[in-house]
């Protein structure tokens, strides 16, 4: 898992640091930030530590309730559960006691003009991915209408040359060579490159092409969720190439299933056609339709009527 640290969400966010600017180094140990609602009103049975913590215009108003010892109180109780930071929200006035112990704690206390909603949701979406497991293939990550494909294969077998006909067909590259795979969740795996690849598509015999340059802002997607695992490999003459497969295949990164599927190589065939047919064939799947079910459905019915006969 990388590193977060305080000082990465303040360039990032552009936070104002109202305490701590020395302490700027500390790390974020979870993905996730929360607000000490509970803790406030002295319910600790479930707090955890180790969180950054969110003051919002809730919390705010309801310390601003309190007689200046309960304010310095609550404020002291959170504050020893070590949080890395503590932030304020709507560009609200610290309360009492937070200024004083956030200092001698040596915990960093920012603030933004952010709602405590806007502040959560973007905060928390820059901290998951951020901290998120990854790790480096050789491939190529395209986005096909909207769907992430990932294509591999042996070196020298169409990947780059694959890509750059999807992206003269409107289609995006997210990364050549090298895609940086991450782990959001059980389920979820995001592609995007590793910065030195960014809008470059190396093709044989042409050289190093910058994508943007030659074909615009809308050739080239910074990231994009991983829906489908594409190998592209040779043609095998005694292979079943027409199987009709109800069993979906998977690949798996870092746990997380993939669907896999195989295109076998040969002249003449229209690669980035079928790579658009798979695109469109498993969005359909995710609305609940197959066309080998339907097929099959078909198949027994025949039978059903034929066995009537």
């Amino acid at each position: 898992m990388k590193t977060v640290t305080v000082g990465d969400i303040v360039e990032r966010f552009r936070f104002e640091v109202l305490v701590g600017e020395n302490e700027l180094h500390r790390p974020l140990k979870h993905s996730k930030v929360r607000r000490p609602g509970l803790e406030f009103m002295g319910k600790f049975d479930f707090i955890t530590t180790e969180y950054v913590q969110i003051l919002g215009t809730n919390e705010i108003n309801y310390l601003h309730t309190l007689s200046d010892e309960d304010c310095k109180m609550r404020i002291g109780n959170i504050v020893t559960y070590d949080p890395p930071c503590i932030i304020i929200t709507s560009n609200q006035e610290e309360p009492l006691g937070l200024r004083q112990y956030c200092t001698e704690e040596h915990i960093p206390v920012l603030r933004t003009k952010d709602s405590m909603s806007e502040l959560i949701a973007k905060l928390d979406a820059y901290v998951i991915k951020a901290m998120a497991q990854e790790i480096a293939i050789h491939g190529v990550c395209v986005n096909v209408s909207g769907i992430g494909i990932l294509l591999r294969g042996k070196s020298g077998v169409g990947k780059s040359e694959t890509a750059h006909t999807l992206i003269g067909r409107g289609h995006r590259l997210v990364a050549d060579d090298i895609v940086v795979l991450k782990k959001l969740s059980p389920q979820t795996l995001l592609g995007s490159h590793d910065e030195k690849n960014k809008e470059f598509l190396a093709l044989r015999s042409i050289g190093l092409l910058n994508v943007v340059r030659l074909y615009g802002r809308a050739a080239f997607q910074e990231e994009t969720r991983i829906a489908l695992d594409i190998e592209l490999t040779e043609w095998q003459e005694n292979a079943l190439n027409n199987e009709l497969e109800l069993d979906q295949k998977y690949k798996y990164y870092m746990d997380v299933p993939i669907p896999h599927i195989q295109i076998q190589l040969q002249p003449g065939r229209d690669v980035a056609g079928l790579i658009e047919a798979a695109a469109n064939n498993w969005y359909l799947q995710q609305q609940g339709y197959s066309a080998a079910e339907e097929f099959m459905k078909r198949l027994e019915s025949e039978f059903e009527e034929e066995s009537k006969k």
